[in-house]
């Protein structure tokens, strides 16, 4: 019974999966961010984190911090914002850059139900310029307070369920978004874990 119940359990997970929903961590140091962002990223049905790491080192993620989210997003390493950038853009992802600068959009003007790939920069740097000046676009998170940043955990939690709420309003969790062929792949590679 305890093996069905698991069975379902990651059918289902995959079924919600968005193939086209991810987020860039560029140089993230802290691991509890990472865990935290790992965490959220799992919540909101994320199959897959990219990493960008120039300035620093990828953090030792303990397996309890993280909630095991470790076990269930993929991540994928890149040497550079263009390797990185240049995957996703071929793939149809709109490359969306966290920052507040004088051309930043309020992200909830932007309709994320398209393939979307959010960047999150370094905690006390922010993304890099390059980072930046080669997304579609810079969104910013409205704030109403006198400290106008958010911790980058926070701001990726934040970011990802306005995409999460966005899609669940047109259905994209009610039927799975893999193809038929990849999700059954992914359900035997789970079952294994």
């Amino acid at each position: 019974m305890r093996l069905e119940r698991r069975k379902n359990k990651i059918y289902t997970v995959l079924e919600r999966r968005q193939p086209d929903l991810t987020i860039v961590m560029e140089n993230i140091h802290d691991p509890h961010n990472v865990s935290a962002m790992l965490r959220s990223a799992d919540a909101v049905g994320i199959h897959e984190v990219n990493l960008i790491y120039t300035a620093a080192k990828y953090p030792k993620i303990g397996s309890k911090s993280s909630s095991s989210a470790n076990k269930w997003v993929t991540r994928t390493k890149y040497p550079s914002v263009k390797d990185c950038y240049d995957h996703l853009r071929s793939d149809g992802f709109q490359i969306l850059a966290t920052r507040l600068d004088d051309k930043a959009q309020q992200l909830y003007d932007f309709d994320l139900t398209k393939p979307t790939a959010f960047v999150f920069g370094n905690e006390h740097a922010g993304v890099t310029d390059e980072a930046a000046e080669q997304a579609d676009a810079t969104v910013y998170i409205p704030m109403m307070g006198m400290i106008q940043s958010l911790n980058v955990s926070v701001a990726c939690a934040v970011t990802i369920y306005e995409a999460l709420r966005q899609r669940m309003l047109k259905g994209y969790y009610n039927n799975a978004r893999f193809q038929e062929n990849v999700l059954e792949k992914l359900k035997e590679e789970w079952l294994k874990k």
